[in-house]
C-alpha cells in the first residue's frame, strides 16, 4: 500500500506541480492569475489522444502538435482574456475574463470530444505495477520541464528578459524590453507547459473535458502553498499535495480525501498567507 501511495502520489503531484508552474509562468509577465491553466493541461490530454490514438500519428509528431496547439490556446488567452483587462482601470476583472474563457474552452471540448472520458494510448510501454509508465512519466516530464526552465531563465537572453519583466515591468519597459511580445511569449510557454502536464498525465487521468476544472483547483493549491511566482515552491507544494491526497484516498477514501485537502489548504494559508516559500510583500508608504 505504501508503494502504491508513493507512486500514485508522486505522479499526481507532478501533474499538479506542472499546472502550478503554468499559473506562475502566465502571472510572471502580466501579474494576472489566469484560470485557464487547468484547461491547458486538459487540452494536452485531449489533443494527445486525438493526434496519437484517433489520427494514428507517431508519438513524437503527436507530442509536438499537442504542444503547438496548447501554445496557440495560451496565446489566444493573452489576446482575448488578459490584454483587454490590462488596459482597464479595474484590472481585477481578469478573474471574470479568464474564468469565462476557461468555461468556454471546457464547453467546446465537451462538444468536440464528448462528455465521456476518452482513452489515452500507452506512450512507451515500459513498466508494470507501481513502476508503470503512467506513474513515472509525469515525474520525469516535471523534472525535465523544470530543468529546461532553469536553463532558459539563467542561461538565455530571452529567459533573462522574462525575469526582468517579472521583477519590475516598469523598469524593464524603460530599458526598452518589448513587454507585450514577452508577455505573449510567456503565455505560449505556459501553454507548452500545460500541454506537457496533460500529455504526460494522460494515461493516469485519461482524456476528459472535466479534468480542466479539477486541475484548475489542484494546480492552484501548490501555487498558494509554495508562494505565488515561486516555481520551486510550486514543485514542492504539488508533490506534497499529491502524496497527501493519495494517502487520504487510501485512509479515508471518497469525498473525505477532498475535505482533507481543503482543510490542509486553509490551515497553511491561515498560518502563512504568503505561502510556505513566499515572502511578505513590502509596500512603501
Amino acid at each position: 500500500m505504501f508503494a502504491s501511495i508513493l507512486a500514485s502520489g508522486l505522479a499526481a503531484g507532478a501533474i499538479y506541480a506542472l499546472v502550478g508552474v503554468t499559473y506562475n509562468t502566465m502571472f510572471s509577465t502580466s501579474r494576472v492569475m489566469s484560470f485557464t491553466a487547468g484547461q491547458l493541461a486538459m487540452l494536452g490530454g485531449l489533443f494527445g489522444s486525438m493526434f496519437t490514438l484517433k489520427l494514428g500519428m507517431p508519438l513524437l509528431a503527436g507530442f509536438l502538435l499537442t504542444l503547438i496547439a496548447c501554445a496557440i490556446v495560451g496565446i489566444i488567452t493573452e489576446f482575448v482574456a488578459v490584454r483587454p483587462v490590462l488596459k482597464s482601470l479595474d484590472q481585477h476583472l481578469y478573474v471574470l475574463s479568464t474564468l469565462a474563457l476557461a468555461l468556454m474552452i471546457q464547453q467546446v471540448a465537451a462538444i468536440k470530444w464528448g462528455t465521456e472520458p476518452q482513452p489515452f494510448p500507452r506512450l512507451i510501454g515500459w513498466g508494470s505495477g507501481v513502476w508503470d509508465e503512467k506513474f513515472w512519466l509525469p515525474v520525469v516530464a516535471c523534472a525535465i520541464t523544470i530543468a529546461g526552465l532553469e536553463y532558459l531563465y539563467r542561461r538565455t537572453l530571452v529567459g533573462r528578459a522574462f525575469v526582468a519583466i517579472a521583477e519590475d515591468n516598469f523598469a524593464a519597459r524603460a530599458l526598452g524590453l518589448p513587454e507585450r511580445n514577452l508577455r505573449v511569449a510567456s503565455y505560449a510557454l505556459a501553454g507548452v507547459i500545460g500541454g506537457i502536464a496533460g500529455f504526460s498525465g494522460g494515461e493516469l487521468l485519461l482524456a476528459f473535458f472535466a479534468n480542466g476544472a479539477l486541475l484548475n483547483f489542484y494546480g492552484f493549491v501548490p501555487v498558494a502553498l509554495g508562494g505565488l511566482g515561486n516555481n520551486r515552491g510550486a514543485i514542492v507544494g504539488g508533490l506534497a499535495l499529491g502524496l497527501f491526497q493519495q494517502a487520504a484516498n487510501f485512509l479515508v477514501g471518497g469525498i473525505f480525501s477532498s475535505v482533507a485537502v481543503f482543510a490542509l489548504f486553509i490551515v497553511v494559508l491561515l498560518a502563512r498567507p504568503q505561502g510556505l516559500f513566499g515572502f511578505q510583500a513590502a509596500r512603501r508608504v
